[in-house]
Formats: structure tokens, sequence, C-alpha cells
């Protein structure tokens, strides 16, 4: 931390060179995904450490222990391939741990080598290892290519692109592809989906898997997450609303290309506007009325808005994270005329630029908005030291220039890492933004109590 109090405002640009990034690697993605399918066990294909690192990440922000295989690459792999490995554990697998599926993930060792996953897990196949009933299906993940984003999104499309079987039977449901979001997101996706009366197969699903109750008792596959005959009827179904561009289109395009539905992809339903566009096009998609119950959901929230107004009226705001979350917490905080005046990514997305500007409307003109490489936690700092913010919003790792700027910082987004109860409570839908209002004004209301002048410390605020 003590290099954080060296940071220039001067700005330096660079084009090979990303320090501390505002992003992580595709296989922790990947696995996330996986872990949203029920009786599946994730397999990295790579070495042990890679895999000792995913897991700990994934176990670290859930505080739940995360299940997963590994190759267990030697040098010996990464000299003749990895085929042996593969097949053996595969073998292995099965035999021991009895899941229903097995996801392979492959890592940068894998990718460099070049090993052939449809070929190998063709091989399993001919020599009996995957016993009747049960499936591997794979995605190419490498480090070095995008961010966890990506390999969540490669994840997930393999899940269509292996499982979904198309049909000429067109069923009353949808597919709903939920992004990357909280297991307590997918949870009040689904309770707003049975609020609406929308019968609805939502994949991948991490609720019961990552926020599982306590019985007593290790279950190494919770009861939780989308089945692998649900996942097979998602071509049968009438329509696919994907959340979030960057990690759910890919997978929509795939269901649409193969099975012929139809898609539509939105925004992560976070904050009024977003939230707003998710009622109505399930209202829309659906073919019902919006239930009073959402009416009144929707009502509180833009009553605490217009109670908190004078607190968050035009204060500047650093915000950090993956692109889906950011676009929709943009155009939340513009909802609130607060500022959002510094926007980083670090995983690469063409569109999130614009995006973003679409969130602002206009209403914050001079904001700095970056993604990609050297879109890091650097530059954000930079940038702050030049001009400060009133609020920080992001994972975990801002708690540094937190710290060294003495500025509010609510954390959300990937990873949390030294907090509890983010994977518990939702951030998206109407309720979803109560809890997000009260956590910023908590922030900074407490920073304000926390530096007043004597002379100023007020009971109320």
């Amino acid at each position: 931390m003590a290099l954080l109090r060296h940071t220039k405002a001067n700005m330096t640009e660079r084009e090979a060179l990303t320090i501390n990034p505002a992003k992580t690697c595709q296989p922790i993605g990947a696995m996330y995904a996986a872990l949203g399918i029920h009786g599946c066990l994730p397999h990295s294909h790579g070495s042990q450490g890679c895999c000792s690192y995913h897991r700990s990440t994934l176990t670290r922000h859930y505080k739940e222990p995360v299940m997963a295989s590994t190759s267990a690459f030697t040098e010996g792999s990464a000299v003749f391939g990895g085929q042996a490995n593969l097949l053996q554990a595969i073998e292995t697998i099965f035999t021991t741990y009895d899941p229903e599926i097995i996801a392979v993930h492959t890592t940068c060792l894998s990718e460099t080598i070049g090993d052939d996953l449809v070929q190998i897990i063709g091989k399993a196949k001919e020599e009996g290892k995957i016993p009747k009933g049960k499936r591997v299906i794979h995605a190419s993940t490498p480090s070095y290519v995008g961010s966890h984003v990506t390999g969540f999104s490669n994840m997930v499309k393999a899940m269509v692109k292996l499982l979904a079987e198309p049909s000429d039977i067109r069923l009353r449901k949808i597919n709903l592809i939920p992004g990357w979001v909280e297991p307590s997101d997918m949870r009040e996706i689904k309770r707003i989906l049975g609020v609406m009366k929308i019968d609805a197969t939502m994949f991948p699903d991490t609720s019961g898997i990552l926020d599982s109750p306590q019985s007593g008792k290790f279950e190494m596959f919770p009861e939780g997450g989308v089945t692998v005959a649900q996942m097979a009827k998602t071509g049968a179904n009438c329509y696919t609303l994907a959340l979030g561009p960057t990690t759910s289109l890919s997978a929509a395009q795939e269901l649409e290309s193969k099975c012929k539905i139809p898609s539509e992809t939105i925004e992560i339903p976070i904050g009024l506007g977003a939230t707003d566009t998710f009622v109505e096009t399930l209202r829309r998609i659906g073919m019902v009325e919006i239930p009073k119950t959402i009416e009144e959901e929707r009502g509180r929230l833009v009553d605490v808005m217009s109670d908190m107004h004078q607190y968050f009226y035009q204060k500047r705001v650093a915000l950090w994270g993956d692109p889906d979350q950011l676009v929709s917490l943009t155009g939340f905080l513009c909802d609130l005329d607060m500022k959002p005046v510094y926007i980083v990514t670090g995983t690469p997305d063409p569109t999130f630029e614009a995006r973003i500007a679409q969130a602002m409307k206009g209403r914050v003109p001079n904001a700095k908005v970056r993604q990609g490489p050297c879109s890091d936690m650097f530059l954000m700092h930079q940038w702050i030291k030049e001009e400060p913010v009133d609020l920080l919003i992001g994972n975990t790792y801002g708690k540094y220039i937190a710290r060294d700027e003495n500025t509010p910082f609510v954390r959300h987004g990937f990873p949390i890492l030294d907090r509890i109860g983010h994977s518990y409570f939702p951030s998206v839908g109407y309720v979803g933004g109560l809890r997000l209002l009260e956590k910023m004004l908590d922030a900074m209301l407490d920073n304000k109590d926390r530096t007043s002048l004597e002379e100023s410390f007020e009971l109320v605020l």
C-alpha cells in the first residue's frame, strides 16, 4: 500500500504495462459459471497451482468451499501435452465423486501446448471413461486473453453449444441468462419471475450452491443449479432474454443460431432505469400485467431516492469492475443526480464506452471512461489524485486508494475478499436498488461524521 502514496497525478500513457489490473483471469469466470449447473464438477485442464488460485479466489469471495478438479500438469505434460492427464482425470472423477457433468476449462499452459479438448473428450467416450447418462463439456479459456468475465461468457456459451437440444416444439417458457451476478441476485431474479408468473429456465444458476444453508453435513453437490435435463430443453423454449451483453450475448446468439430461438439482450437490472427496462421486457415477452407487488417495490425505491436526493446531488463517483455491472450502476448514479466521473474496466469490450455514454445520456459530459489493457487501478488512482471524488464503488482492490485518499468506499462486484454478505443480499431489482442506496449513503455520512469539526458534528444530518 505504501507504493500507492507515490502515485503521481501527471499522466503517462502506457501501451504495454498494466499496474494493479481491474480484472482477473478467464478460468475463474469459467469455474463460477460451471458451478451454476446442478451436480457439476468444474475441471481445470492445467497445473495444480492454477486450479488452487482459481478455487481460492472464489472461496474467499463467496466464503464457501469451491469444489474443482485439475489435470495436475507436470513438466512432462508441459512438453508432451495433457491428454493422458485429462483421460485419467475424467475416469477418476466419475468413479470417485460421481458428478452429473464435468465442465472442463483450459488454462494458459494447456492452450499454449495446443491440447485438443474435443479430440480428448471424444477419446474418453470411446474408451468408456464417461459413464452412460453423464456428460463432459468444455470451454477454451486462456488467461492471456480477456478476463474472468470472458471466461464466464465462454463457459455459458459452451453450456448452450453442448447441452441445448434443438426442437420443433415451442413451450410457453423463456430462457433467462442472468450474466455474472451474485447468487442472491439470481435468487431475486427468480423471485421477480415468480411474482410476474413467468415460467423460465435460468442458466447458470449459482443460488443454492454458493449460498447454500448450513445443514451440519458436507454436500459435494448442493441442491441448487440448473439441471442438465433443463439445459437440454432450453432448445424448446419460446424466447431467450439475456442480461448483460458482455457476459450473456454470445450464449443467446448461440441458442438462436442452434435452436432458432429469438433472443433479446438488455442491461443487468441494477438501479431504477435498468430494472424498469427488465420488468417491462418481461411484461412484453410474457404477455402479463405488472403485479401490484412490483409496482409497490418500485414506489419504495423512488421514495427513498427522493428522500436521499440532497445527499447524493452532484457527488463525484469513481467506479471500476465488470462492464455489464458498471453500465447499469452508471445509469443508476445518473438517476440519483450523481456524477460518475471515472469508470474503468480491465475487461476488453469494444462496446463498453458507447454503452456507458448511453447510460449517462449526456449528463456527465467530461467523464473519463477506459476499458481493456492499461485500464487499471493505477490509472484510476492517477485520475483521483488529479481531481478527487466523493465516493468509490468497486471490488476490494480499491480499499488501498480509499485509505490513501480518505474517501468513502462501497464494495461492489468481484472479488470482495475482506467483507461478507455480498453474496446473500441482492443488488438487482428494486429491492437491490434500496440496498445500494443504503450502502452508498451510509458510507458517505459515516465519513461526514468522522471528519466533521466539533462545532459541526450534528445528531441529525
